[in-house]
This record gives C-alpha cells, structure tokens and sequence, in this order.
C-alpha cells in the first residue's frame, strides 16, 4: 500500500503539472486543443487526487487531514472539485489556467511537506475530524476561486484603465463576467466556512467543555470569517462590486494562508498540530 500511495502521489503531481503547461499554452497561444488536453488532464488530477487521499485514508486508518501535506492535498482536492464543479455550470475565459497555477503551487507546497503518516491525537479521535475539517477545507476550495477571480478582475481592469488593450483584453473574460465569478464563488464558499465554525465549536465542546477557547487558530478562523461576512454583506446591502470585491476576496484568501499555516508556526496553540 505504501508504494501505491506514493505511486499515486507522483502521478497526481504529474497530471496537476501537466495540465497546469497546458493551460499555459493556450492561454499564450490560444490554441483549442491544448484547451482541451488540459481541461482532460485537470480532470485526471481531480481523480488521481481522490484517488491518493482513499489510499492514504487506509494506510493511515484515519482521515488524512492531520498533519501540514495532507492538508494541502486536501486543499488542492477540494480547489480542483471546486473548479470542475463550477467549470460544468459555468464557462468563464481561461479561468481554468489560474486555477491549475495555483494547485500546483499548493501541490508544491505538499511536496516540501514532511509526507510521513502522523499518529491521531486523543484529542482528534472524533467523528468530527472528517466532518469539521473537511468542510473547512472544502470552504477553502470555493473561496480559492474567487481569488483566482478576483486577480483576474485586477490584472484586467489595469490594463482597461491604461487605455492600452492588449495581452489580458484578448484573453479574459469581461470584469462583469468576473465579478459574477467572484460572487458564486463567495457565496457557496461561505456557506462552507460558517458549517467549518460551527462544527469546530460543537466539537470543542465536546473535546475541552467549552465552545470556544479564544486559541489563535480558533481566533484567526473568526477573523477570516468575519472577513468574508463583511465582503457577503456589503455586496448584497449595499452593492459592493468590482475591484473592491476582487480586492477583498484577495484579502479573504491570504487570511485563509495564514490561518492554515501562518498561525501553527507564529503563534502555536492547542490546534498547533491540526490543519
């Protein structure tokens, strides 16, 4: 089993690669059947992925989320699933291409990542772990899109202000066509991160009696939710729109970073060893 896992492993990272160079192609050149070839290849990664965490689910005899490669696995998983689900409602202009860039990032990140299985904790042998953290994580994939989204609106509206139409005009979507990616996006990427708090706090109580511990991760998760709150709100009360709304998504994504990783090495914590 171990060989297949690994075996697996590298297949995924090839596929994710693979694809990710195609999409490149035919975001430079325009070229339709390398469209094609990467959408195939994203597709192939999706399930090489899915395919990855079951074998490691049964080497491990736990769910796979519990030490800093499987998250980012799971983080990639659930952008690629995010992306394919949304690419079957949805046509959005080389959205596909940032989103293959930045699943390879996060499949790079796994690669540096210590890949040997961690024991469970007593304190994560719960049937909320694969409930809270892969809810969490799944909100993750969701709100990864409207990133991609939100730096597309940008790099288009910059060249549309300097008045000179040229390599991001002919290649992306319009900015109202993105906006509308960004607000799909955040709403079901929401609905996702408030059940991760949700389930997060019933399982705290369950764990260590109370609800909520003020831990800098639990903290952080507050902030990236309050985060997106502000972003729901002020774009369906007062219309918020545009390069605000890509900005903020921005914002919203780099809160997401630092509270996967950014707390467990800065600020430690009760929920230093989690995802």
């Amino acid at each position: 089993m171990p060989q297949l896992t690994s075996l697996l492993y590298q297949l995924v990272l090839a596929a994710s690669f693979a694809a990710m160079v195609a999409y490149l192609v035919y975001f430079v050149r325009q070229n339709n059947r390398a469209r094609n070839l990467g959408r195939f290849l994203l597709l192939l990664s999706g399930i090489l992925q899915t395919l990855y965490i079951l074998c490691r689910y049964v080497e491990a005899g736990h769910t796979p989320i519990t030490s800093q490669h499987e998250a980012v696995v799971f983080f990639a998983w659930s952008t690629s699933w995010a992306y394919l689900s949304f690419r079957w409602r949805y046509t959005v202009k080389n959205f596909g291409t940032f989103v293959a860039v930045l699943i390879v990032l996060l499949l790079l990140v796994s690669l540096l990542s210590e890949r040997h299985i961690v024991p469970l904790l007593p304190a994560l042998q719960s049937y909320w772990l694969p409930i809270h953290a892969g809810v969490s994580i799944i909100a993750y994939g969701f709100l990864s899109l409207a990133f991609c989204g939100g730096l597309m609106y940008l790099l288009l509206e910059r060249e549309l202000k300097s008045r000179r139409l040229g390599f991001f005009f002919s290649r992306l979507p319009s900015l109202e066509a993105l906006d509308q990616l960004n607000s799909h996006c955040l709403s079901a990427g929401f609905v996702f991160l408030t059940l991760g708090i949700v389930t997060g706090s019933v399982w705290a109580s369950q764990a260590w009696g109370a609800y909520w511990q003020w831990d800098p991760k639990e903290t952080w998760s507050l902030i990236t939710w309050a985060l997106y709150l502000v972003q729901i709100h002020q774009r369906f009360t007062v219309g918020w729109r545009g390069k605000r709304a890509a900005v903020m998504a921005i914002i919203g994504f780099a809160s997401i970073l630092f509270t996967l990783w950014g707390v467990g090495y800065l600020l430690g914590g009760l929920h230093g060893y989690a995802t």
